[in-house]
């Protein structure tokens, strides 16, 4: 859903790729993102745990994930053309690989695109919750510092699925349809690992619809007692706000949103319900129900100047009972068609009690966002400016 601008590196004669004979024609693009800036925390856990630091950080991402990537094309005839694509992720201030150290983790599929019928494709890549209402959050404007507490329900793209076969429909009337669903890839349990999802959107001029379903079993594996993640989709259980169901049996998510478009103004709105299931192999019996509702307003002063603020309310129910409030600000410069400029900052403020990683109940602390960062505190603040270039 980030990927908004792509410039064409080369297009190869169909001659280098295909059998001699061959008379498709094929091309192949190179496309990136790389994002980075200095971020400021106030309240960070330091590494004992047991006191709140100022944290100064390069922070790589902020907005946009950086990435490069290939994807291409072979025109078969008759209306129908093979696709691919590649994408890495990766940190810039490091070099490291991002996505667990895997070399094409944002995405990786091959498939087939018809006129008429849609698109199939097969491999590691996203839900449909991230492509019909993700774009429709203030993450696609301002990113990750924006999203839903710790990303607790994939506001933010953190998680994609494995082994996946997905189907997206073309646009009716404004209406289209995905669906995939992900191998668990276990022998006489097939329901083991897999997960599966579904979703719909709607566009008619300035408004934007779309909803969507999302499960992933977490499979049997278990050390000590308690279960490892093994699914066919990627854990969200990155920080404080939902480290302590780690061992869930299940995520489910529903999520709606929408938005509207006056001129300059675009506001919208999103909720979601997001439940972590359990079972013998759980360190919590209670399943954890997350609410989140947030609401975002975005101003264009000027075809380059863009400024936005957002709102963010969730709730968790069940094995514990916590509350978090979070606001942010940001604003994004161009200067020019490919490279801007930008500032984003966020605070929330938590309340109650959650369960940390051995299922003991504990007071709920801040984590803004996706940014990642514990704050060992029942507040957080995140300041970053930075600077990002598409090619």
């Amino acid at each position: 859903m980030k990927m908004k601008k792509r410039l064409s590196f080369l297009a190869v004669p169909a001659g280098l790729l295909l059998s001699a004979g061959a008379h498709a024609q094929s091309s192949v693009t190179l496309y990136g993102i790389i994002d980075t800036g200095i971020a400021y925390v106030h309240n960070a856990q330091s590494s004992n745990g047991q006191n709140q630091s100022t944290l100064i950080k390069f922070a790589s991402g902020n907005i946009s994930g950086s990435r490069w990537g290939l994807k291409g094309t072979e025109d078969l005839g008759g209306g129908l053309a093979a696709i691919f694509q590649l994408e890495n992720g990766f940190n810039v201030g490091t070099g490291a690989l991002g996505q667990g150290g895997r070399e094409f983790g944002r995405k990786a599929v091959v498939g087939l695109t018809g006129n008429g019928w849609g698109t199939v494709t097969l491999g590691r890549q996203y839900d449909p919750i991230v492509d019909l209402v993700q774009g429709l959050t203030e993450d696609n404007y301002f990113g990750g510092v924006f999203g839903t507490p710790g990303d607790l329900d994939n506001y933010d793209n953190s998680l994609r699925v494995n082994n996946s076969v997905k189907y997206v429909s073309p646009i009716f009337a404004g209406f289209q349809v995905e669906a995939l669903y992900g191998l668990g890839g276990v022998a006489g349990a097939n329901g083991s690992g897999r997960t599966y999802s579904f979703g719909g959107a709607y566009a008619n001029g300035p408004l934007s619809l779309g909803a969507g379903y999302f499960y992933a079993n977490g499979g049997n594996t278990a050390t000590a007692g308690l279960r490892t993640w093994t699914s066919s989709s990627d854990s969200l259980f990155n920080t404080v706000i939902n480290s302590g169901f780690a061992s869930a049996k299940s995520i489910q998510i529903a999520k709606v949103g929408g938005q509207y478009v006056i001129g300059p103004v675009t506001a919208g709105l999103t909720y979601s319900n997001t439940q972590y299931g359990s079972d013998a192999f759980s360190t919590f019996r209670d399943t954890a129900k997350f609410n989140n509702g947030s609401v975002f307003f975005n101003y264009q002063f000027t075809p380059a100047v863009r400024a936005g603020v957002g709102y963010n309310y969730t709730s968790l129910t069940g094995p514990a009972s916590a509350h978090y409030n979070q606001v942010n600000l940001g604003a994004d410069y161009a200067v020019s068609k490919r490279t801007d400029l930008y500032a984003l900052f966020g605070y929330q403020k938590a309340s109650g009690n959650t369960l940390n990683s051995s299922g003991t109940v504990v007071s709920a602390d801040a984590s803004i966002g996706d940014f990642g960062v514990n704050s060992g505190a029942n507040s957080q603040d995140v300041a970053v400016v930075g600077i990002r270039h598409r090619f």
